[in-house]
Order: C-alpha cells, then structure tokens, then sequence
C-alpha cells in the first residue's frame, strides 16, 4: 500500500515543479550530465566546424557598426592585448566575445560596443566575458 502513495505523492510533486516553471522558462541547475545549461549566447557567426574560443570573424563584415547599440550597450576604448589562454583577447579586464577578428588583434587599438555578460563561461580564464557587437579601430 506505500509504494501507490509513494508514486503518487512524487508524481503530484513533479507536476508542481513542472507548473512553477511556467511556459518559455528555462530548468536551473545541473542537468542529469551535471552540467549547469546555458540559456543565452552570443551568435558565434559563420563557421567551417567546432572551434574553441571567441567565434571565427566574418569576412564580410567591414569592421564598423553594422546597426545601432542595443538597450544598455557599452562602448570600451583601448589596446587590445592578448589572454593567457590562445585566441583569448582583453580589454582592460573584460574578454571579448565575438567581433571582427580581422579588426581585433592584440596591440590594436580600438573602441568596440557591446554587453558585459559576467555569468557566461568560456574557456579564457580570466576577464568578464564582453559579448561583442560592433569593432572599429580607434
């Protein structure tokens, strides 16, 4: 008789978790892998196959502002220098994500626009992650 009320009470349980989280809303936490899900990234652009690190550039992006800043976009101004880990690339203390490879090279300067994303991992090992929108030399 405990194993039908056992079933029933973890079922009933599982159906309220599954109603709090509501429709479009992700699961936090560790999936069954023991991974923590990643539910925002930054478009990692064209690619010819798994790369590790920022994303490959696309050749035909000019390096200027391809449209308008987004809500609450930042624009960093200074020489870019190469991270510990390769294809890592800071300004100051923030990794940059994304951008015009071409434009950002270490020892360039330049101003780029974008968001700070403290929450995102990457395989870099130090900075806070600066998702990238437009790059231009300074």
């Amino acid at each position: 008789m405990k194993t039908p009320r056992t079933a029933l009470v973890a079922l009933l349980a599982g159906a309220a978790l599954t109603a709090c989280a509501g429709p479009g809303t992700e699961p936090a936490g560790p999936t069954p892998t023991g991974a923590t899900p990643v539910t925002s990234q930054p478009d990692p652009g064209p690619s010819t196959g798994p790369s590790i690190g920022p994303s490959r550039p696309d050749p035909t992006w000019k390096g200027g502002p391809s449209k308008p800043p987004g809500p609450g976009a930042t624009t960093l101004t200074g020489t870019i220098r190469a991270g510990v880990e390769p294809n890592c690339l800071l300004i100051d203390d923030h990794l940059l994500i994304g951008g015009p490879r071409d434009v950002l090279t270490p020892g360039a300067r330049v101003e780029v626009t974008g968001h700070s994303e403290p929450g995102m991992m990457t395989t870099c090992q130090q900075g806070t992650p600066f998702v990238v929108e437009s790059a231009r030399r300074a």
